[in-house]
């Protein structure tokens, strides 16, 4: 795990939100609705208290979707019970919170505080899977042989305990030194399995650093963070829930997909063209996931590639369906099909995904509730991740500018991860030749200017840094 941290002060994250027009409470009907389900008792459900579930998450997080439990099975292979917040047994139908909802969408993530899906009387309490406290929840049970492979699935509403509430820091520490508690102390075994696995079958993972903005006293940190392999393991689990709920609406014939389309064919040949030139090795047998697995995204040369390959994960989306199957159901990156049910705290596709999924496994009719609402889901779900990512790389774009604001004129190290397109290619007319580099210190990504050698360290030079515009500009020095 790849950590950098820079500080930077003076920050107001406001012209964002009103720009983004985020909302600032919720209506006093929604705000009523949600306190008022908080705290009423629990449905009656299946109770799976006895199950020792942990909670993985980031160490501020307070919105805890999922819960996991890990054991072998009799005979080999291995059990997976993952609890996801029951969030419909919060949210009535056609009522003043679930409009309000559908507003929102998800939750949208600032460094000043987030803009949640729900009211935080919910989605960091009642709802939430925090530890030492009875929860509703759906409980997926998911069998896999000794291969990985899945054998058998189960889903119910239950009522289930968490008793730790665990982050990915200390959790690596743990994996590191072999004391992993018991409900995870498999999750490297089972997470590397299904990995292999979906290596084999052409899934594609980009092992990009993200930047971040975080709180640091009175000022901020701008954040390079790489994922350590105990986040990949847990990603994993997530995953493998999202492909059985997807075979289940596949063969229900109703439900909603996340989708992708699969990398064409030219697309590959192009990235292929691009290792050797790059030094990446490239074996004729290897898929572009398994030859991505492979790289050290801290090289430049290796981070070009990857950011190359990041060409073929577009096109995802929402696609619904009730009664004709999709002509193409697939997730590109996962390569299977597969669905969101993972996060209904923060997503609002989730919740209606489940409840299909329910239905199905339990052999009755899904609720019209939920039927009426999947043709209406994929908009709603695009526009809302277009305002999300606004929001995370406004934020991201702002910390940058500040921190660079009087930094003007100095030169920095950097390493070229995108040149444009030749002037008969996708270039926008008028635009200065150029391409995409990446600081080392600070970790800033930004657009520079000038004749840039793919994939090369090269010396920049800071020409532009306006807060206001959250614009930052280097040129080749």
């Amino acid at each position: 795990m790849v950590i950098r941290r820079v500080l930077a002060n003076r920050i107001d994250f406001g012209a964002l939100r009103r720009e983004l027009g985020l909302p600032d409470g919720f209506p006093a009907a929604a705000q009523r609705e949600a306190d008022e389900a908080a705290a009423a008792p629990l449905p009656a459900a299946a109770d799976r208290t006895d199950i020792p579930f942990v909670t993985v998450d980031p160490a501020a997080s307070r919105d805890l979707d999922q819960a996991m439990h890990l054991s072998r099975r009799p005979g080999g292979g291995f059990r997976i019970r993952y609890a996801i917040a029951d969030v419909a047994t919060h949210v009535r139908p056609g009522g003043p919170l679930e409009e309000e909802t559908w507003h929102r969408g998800q939750t949208v993530y600032l460094p000043d505080g987030n803009v949640p899906l729900h009211p935080h009387t919910l989605s960091e309490g009642a709802a939430s899977l925090l530890p030492d406290a009875d929860r509703a929840a759906v409980l997926w049970t998911i069998d896999l042989d000794t291969d990985g492979d899945t054998v058998a699935v189960a889903l119910e509403r239950a009522r289930v305990r968490s008793r730790a509430k665990l982050d990915y820091v200390g959790v690596q520490l743990d994996a590191d030194a072999g004391r992993l508690p018991e409900p995870i102390a498999l999750l490297p075994e089972i997470g590397a399995l299904l990995t292999a696995r979906g290596l084999r079958r052409g899934a594609i993972n980009l092992p990009l650093p993200e930047q971040d903005v975080e709180p640091d006293g009175d000022g901020w940190r701008l954040v390079l963070r790489g994922p350590g392999p105990m986040e990949d393991h847990n990603a994993q689990i997530s995953l493998l829930t999202g492909m059985a709920a997807a075979d289940i609406m596949l063969a229900g014939r109703i439900g909603l997909l996340r989708t992708m389309p699969p990398p064409k064919p030219e697309a590959v040949a192009r990235l292929r063209l691009a290792a050797a030139p790059l030094g990446v090795d490239w074996p004729a047998d290897r898929t572009v996931g398994e030859v991505l697995a492979g790289l050290d995204a801290s090289r430049p040369r290796a981070a070009a590639f990857i950011d190359q390959a990041a060409e073929l994960m577009r096109g995802a989306a929402y696609t619904a369906f009730d009664g004709e199957l999709p002509e193409q159901p697939e997730h590109g990156g996962v390569a299977a099909a597969y669905a969101h049910v993972t996060a209904p705290l923060r997503r609002l596709a989730d919740r209606y995904a489940t409840e299909v999924c329910l239905a199905l496994h339990e052999g009755r009719e899904v609720p019209e509730w939920t039927r009426a609402a999947l043709p209406k889901l994929p908009e709603v779900m695009a526009t809302t991740d277009r305002t999300a990512s606004a929001a995370a790389r406004g934020a991201i774009e702002l910390a940058e500018a500040v921190l660079l604001e009087h930094r003007v004129g100095e030169t920095f190290s950097a390493a070229v991860l995108d040149v444009d397109a030749p002037p008969n290619g996708n270039s926008k007319p008028g635009r200065e030749p150029g391409g995409t580099v990446a600081l080392d210190e600070p970790p800033v990504r930004a657009r520079c200017t000038g004749d840039l050698p793919l994939g090369e360290r090269v010396q920049v030079r800071l020409t532009t840094a306006d807060p206001t515009r959250r614009k930052v500009v280097f040129d080749v020095a």
